[in-house]
């Protein structure tokens, strides 16, 4: 009798034993479930809101435009000019002035201008070629043609303010067939000039082609030292359209074999051809 009574309390003692392990084991396995659960509520919602905002900050960078004149000239091999002081130096879209060029003896000219106040930059150019534009002016005036100035010397700061303004006219590509990328352009050189009739109804435009002052220029300009730097029919040469209006000076010698031949700057100096 005890034994028995021993044995079923023994069973009885091991069955609570047993269910108080099953509870233990239930409680401790519903515990994580818990306290996990509202961690990933509180942290997925913020993470994903925050990728978004710098997403659409990323792709609103990624579109912006790029500025006009940032955009690098494909197919453009550009060196700088080692002789910038040199009086028929080759200056184009293949050949640029020094950043910090400043020609050293600008001088006013003493010719009449038409739209450049008296002592702008426009009307100064380097001595020497001054000096030859003056004699060309009095030159074509003893042969009834009469001429005004419409710009010459341009600083470089003046050329990026220019450039920037024809881009946003015409366009990058379109700008560039007739205006240079400052450092490129002859007008920094202070041996360019544009010119004009005497009404001025045609500076810098394609009406001054064919005029009586063109013709004369035509014929006459290598006498004083200057050449049409951009004659017709060679725009695949010099990179830009005819300006029957943009001389400049290079020296009576050099200005008479390329005008007597017919050639460009380019061809004088068997420079490889500009493209557009």
């Amino acid at each position: 009798m005890f034994k028995l009574l021993s044995t079923g309390a023994c069973c009885f003692v091991l069955s609570v034993s047993l269910a108080a392990c099953s509870f233990t084991g239930q409680n401790a396995d519903q515990k994580p479930k818990e306290t996990n659960q509202p961690k990933t509520e509180q942290t997925t919602p913020p993470k994903t809101d925050t990728n978004t905002e710098s997403d659409q900050q990323n792709q609103h960078k990624t579109e912006s435009p790029k500025k006009p004149t940032v955009k690098k000239p494909k197919g453009d091999s550009i060196q700088t000019v080692s002789n910038p002081e040199s009086i028929p130096v080759l200056v184009n879209k293949q050949n640029k002035l020094p950043d910090n060029y400043n020609p050293k003896d600008l001088v006013a000219t003493k010719v009449d201008f038409v739209g450049a106040p008296v002592g702008s930059d426009k009307r100064k150019m380097r001595k020497e070629a001054a000096d030859a534009l003056q004699k060309l002016f009095a030159g074509a005036k003893k042969d009834g043609v009469v001429l005004l100035g419409v710009s010459a010397y341009r600083s470089h700061i003046t050329q990026v303010a220019l450039f920037n303004t024809y881009v946003k006219r015409d366009g990058y590509e379109k700008a560039r067939t007739y205006s240079a990328l400052p450092g490129t352009s002859e007008h920094e050189t202070g041996l360019s000039i544009d010119v004009t009739g005497g009404d001025g109804r045609c500076a810098a435009s394609d009406c001054f082609g064919g005029t009586k002052e063109a013709v004369w220029l035509e014929k006459h300009v290598a006498e004083y030292g200057f050449i049409i730097r951009y004659p017709k029919g060679k725009e695949a040469i010099t990179g830009y359209q005819y300006e029957p209006w943009h001389i400049r000076y290079v020296g009576k010698e050099i200005a008479t074999k390329i005008m007597d031949k017919g050639i460009t700057l380019e061809e004088y100096y068997n420079a490889t051809p500009v493209n557009k």
